[in-house]
């Protein structure tokens, strides 16, 4: 696959503790939760674990011992390279778990709204240039009509919202999760947020699954880990997929009321990547009242997130919306809500053709011979019974029923009326009354 290389300008690293951008307190507070809830008594591990640079964890440590919160072990670590130990008070104890009662959080030390902002245009899906050869690179093992890709790169390549709508088993997701492959660079997501005090965790390893952890060579001179603020993780562009469990509070922050913690919503974990809406109109939520939540988003580049307070604050909405359905848009939305859909792309049925390429393709991969009086019979006395309507997922669910008859009847891999009829059968229900 042509894969283009990541030009994104990575978030600087903190030179000391201004450059975080966060109150004394509250980095002072998640150190001592962190140093109570993890045993880590060296700078060194205290840094991987915050993910701050060893010269700002020590400016922390120095801070409290000078509140005689912290205080030194008094022992040098070998195992740790001669480092100084430190540990907890009873003071530091009593503050922590004081800490901890307000809020659970600790580990990776917060990024600042406005500071991850700043990082969100640095990365935005919208710099992305779209190329013929990187969407047909990432959509290769697809049969698409021709005009297909020249509908979809612009759309593609303007990171605004695609509607991708037509009839079902035609490869609407297939394509979703093509268009996610072709964007191919990688950029950095914050492991939290911080805005109004209130930590919002925002890495998820479900969502930034490719996340690379770059490990330093203690030999090295050079210290990979300056390169960059290691409160971010190095991701591949993200994607979340929902389809009929979508709710519009999904769509909300969420608060564990345990850990006195928020989480990120779904679309905030995307940011900089791909929300694809699959099935829209499967949901519980009628698709008007999704796409309402989605019109200032969509419009103006901020989503509006609340806290449990009820206080309400603006966030980076940078995202590629793909929603696809089975249902004609007319039949879904208003004009108004139609209009603020940047791209509308019908993904139709395959021609007889294009069937054919995709039986064949699917045969070679399954490794069954094609059947020519097979192929003759499935045309000409099959499909005139659905008036010859083609749908793409149809040359799969047919090959693997076959292969699962032979199978069973102890039968080599092969393709021959009588089983195409048997597979045809499992295809479509008959349309009958069932007596309950």
């Amino acid at each position: 696959m042509n894969m283009q290389t990541s030009n994104v300008a990575p978030p600087p690293p903190a030179r000391d503790i201004s450059d975080t951008g966060l109150s004394l307190v509250m980095m002072r507070d998640i150190m001592l939760k962190t140093m109570f809830r993890t045993n880590k008594e060296e700078v060194s591990a205290l840094e991987k674990v915050l993910c701050l640079p060893s010269r700002v964890v020590q400016e922390l440590i120095d801070m409290g011992r000078d509140q005689a919160l912290i205080e030194a072990t008094g022992t040098l670590h070998a195992n740790s390279g001669g480092e100084m130990g430190f540990r907890l008070t009873d003071t530091g104890k009593a503050r922590a778990l004081d800490a901890l009662s307000q809020s659970e959080y600790y580990g990776a030390m917060p990024v600042p709204m406005a500071v991850y902002a700043e990082q969100v245009k640095r990365q935005s899906i919208r710099n992305i240039q779209m190329t013929r050869d990187q969407l047909t690179g990432a959509m290769g093992h697809l049969v698409l009509p021709p005009d297909l890709l020249g509908q979809l790169g612009p759309a593609v390549g303007s990171g605004r919202s695609i509607l991708m709508y037509g009839p079902p088993g035609n490869g609407k997701s297939s394509i979703s999760n093509g268009i996610r492959d072709a964007l191919g660079d990688k950029i950095y997501v914050p492991h939290a947020i911080e805005y109004s005090g209130q930590v919002i965790t925002v890495f998820d390893p479900i969502v930034h699954s490719s996340a690379e952890a770059q490990v330093d060579d203690p030999s090295s001179l050079r210290r990979t880990s300056n390169v960059y603020d290691r409160r971010y993780v190095l991701c591949e562009r993200p994607t979340v997929i929902t389809g009929g469990e979508l709710t519009i509070d999904m769509l909300n922050l969420v608060y564990n009321a345990t850990s006195r913690t928020y989480q990120a919503p779904l679309q905030m974990k995307s940011t900089g990547g791909v929300f694809i809406v699959d099935d829209l109109g499967r949901q519980a939520e009628p698709p008007q009242a999704l796409i309402n939540r989605w019109i200032v988003p969509l419009e103006e580049n901020k989503d509006i997130l609340a806290l449990q307070s009820g206080e309400k604050f603006e966030v980076p909405f940078d995202t590629l919306v793909i929603f696809s359905t089975n249902f004609h848009p007319n039949e879904i939305f208003d004009k108004a809500a139609l209009r603020r859909i940047f791209f509308k792309i019908k993904i139709d049925g395959p021609s007889q053709e294009d069937f054919l390429k995709i039986f064949a393709m699917v045969a070679r991969k399954r490794n069954i011979p094609l059947d020519e009086t097979t192929l003759v019979h499935l045309l000409k006395k099959k499909y005139p019974t659905i008036d010859n309507i083609y749908a793409n997922y149809q040359p799969i669910f047919l090959i693997d029923q076959m292969l699962a008859i032979c199978d069973f009847e102890g039968l080599p891999p092969q393709m021959t009326p009588d089983l195409i009829d048997r597979a045809w059968a499992n295809m479509f229900v008959r349309e009958e009354h069932i007596e309950h």
